[in-house]
């Protein structure tokens, strides 16, 4: 007992500071943290993406969103006790100066801007996309509607963290009604055997079809990294301890909610939608529960569906915009990022950093005008890379402070990721099996992966072009 007093008597009292968490307004509320991450949790990813992966794995696709969901969920709780140790807007990006020093900061850094920027291509492409469902845009071009997108959101983003807060809320509000609607409806097709498309719902459409892996094991291992894709934005709700009020109460709320919101909205819905038509009756364009409702004769089924699909589009980029200025703001106080992105406006906006992402948005505008057909899938798997690199240094990041708590360094809070070290461990062996699945799934997964060299080379390079920049800043920070 007196020896474990002792212990506790040498911490340090007091903790890493960050120079990129000063000046932000405590703005967003429980509801926006609660909404914010819902909307991480779900995307574009299950309402659109999930056709597709049933039509090449089957019903076993709810096991894949199950997995995936399980390690989603031990990343963003592992970033859940780094934040109740230390909140901050800088997140793992902060955490990674703490634990590994400016290289480990520099490089989480720059992954998850090339996660966000690659990503926020993806966002206004898709955007584009589902506007022509409408006949009203049918004749305005791709890249138009793209780049009139970004300038609506970058306008929200660059007003003020209350108003992203507000929409990124409605935006929630909108995808999860959805979902309710819809298994509500899911729900009583089942329990009143009401046929679609000529089929009684129920279990027997799995049993019969195939069962839970009609393709085998190996098309349900092959998905994974697209679904992987589907949970890309699980970690936002750790950028915003830095601007909520008494994180210590909000986050481990949040946080902890979604898993079963993981487990409802995703493996429920697949579930769902296997009990409700033959799985081999969905395809990769369409939304499955556009597929369902317009077999039932929901009127407008298409429309209220695409709406949805586009509101998720649009709560994506929102998101990236916001994470990625606080983060690169983080970076450039301390000297690995460009200097004009630490900048704040007035309204205690870093402007900066949103700007240098939206710029890069601008260029998957050029891309939309270019190759309109081939634009998403070329920046997709690019955004797998930076989502992988992001979720393994969190769970690196973790696994320092893990240590550091082991040898008496710092104190862990109450709310921890269960298992450690074993679970960071596996984690990251998960992580790694995705980049072998994304190997040996050919095409463009392929091509991406053997970019990877090329990615680490570019860093490399540009660590050795401001390293010196660096040490002015860490210079002048200390003095």
């Amino acid at each position: 007992m007196s020896e474990q007093f002792l212990k506790d008597e040498k911490r340090p009292t007091t903790r890493h500071t960050d120079a990129g968490d000063t000046g932000y307004s405590k703005s967003l509320k429980p509801r926006h943290v609660n909404m914010i991450a819902i909307g991480g949790a779900i995307g574009t990813g299950l309402f659109l993406g999930a056709g597709g992966r049933l039509a090449d794995a089957g019903p076993s696709l709810f096991l894949a969103y199950a997995v995936c969901g399980v390690f989603a969920f031990l990343v963003v709780r592992a970033l859940g006790e780094l934040v109740l140790y230390r909140p901050s807007s800088g997140a793992f990006v902060s955490y990674a100066r703490e634990f590994l020093g400016e290289k480990g900061a520099y490089t989480a850094g720059w992954m998850y801007f090339l996660n966000w920027a690659t990503t926020g291509i993806a966002d206004i492409t898709a955007v584009a996309t589902y506007a022509h469902y409408w006949h009203l845009f049918s004749d305005i071009p791709q890249w138009v509607i793209a780049l009139i997108a970004l300038a609506l959101v970058l306008t929200v983003n660059l007003i003020s963290v209350r108003i992203f807060g507000e929409l990124e809320f409605w935006f929630a509000i909108v995808k999860v009604s959805a979902l309710v609607v819809f298994m509500g409806i899911a729900i009583f097709l089942l329990v009143t055997r009401h046929p679609v498309d000529g089929a009684v719902p129920g279990p027997a459409l799995i049993t019969d079809n195939g069962g839970i892996f009609p393709n085998g094991l190996l098309p349900m291992l092959l998905i994974i990294q697209g679904v992987v894709f589907a949970y890309a934005s699980v970690e936002l709700v750790g950028v915003t301890a830095g601007e909520t009020e008494n994180p210590e109460k909000i986050m481990p709320k949040a946080i902890n909610s979604i898993m079963w919101r993981v487990g409802l909205f995703y493996v429920g819905s697949v579930v769902l939608l296997s009990m409700l038509m033959p799985w081999n009756k969905y395809t990769s364009g369409q939304s499955p529960f556009v597929t369902v409702l317009s077999h039932i004769g929901v009127p407008a089924a298409g429309s209220v569906m695409n709406l949805v699909v586009l509101t998720a589009a649009m709560s994506s980029l929102n998101s990236g915009l916001y994470s990625t200025g606080r983060i690169l703001r983080s970076m450039a106080v301390n000297g690995s990022a460009p200097r004009f992105t630490a900048r704040m406006s007035r309204s205690q906006v870093p402007y900066g950093g949103i700007l240098l992402t939206s710029g890069m948005c601008v260029l998957g505008v050029g891309l939309n005008y270019v190759v309109p057909a081939d634009a998403f899938e070329i920046v997709l798997n690019l955004a797998a890379i930076g989502i992988i690199a992001t979720w393994g240094m969190i769970m690196i990041c973790h696994l320092f402070f893990w240590r550091k708590t082991r040898a008496g360094e710092l104190t862990r809070p109450a709310y921890r990721l269960p298992g450690s070290p074993w679970t960071e461990l596996v984690t990251l062996a998960f992580l790694a099996t995705v980049l072998v699945l994304m190997y040996a799934d050919g095409g463009a997964s392929r091509t991406t992966v053997l970019c990877v060299p090329l990615i680490a080379a570019v860093l490399v390079a540009g660590w050795f072009a401001i390293r010196g920049r660096i040490a002015r800043a860490a210079a002048g920070s200390d003095s």
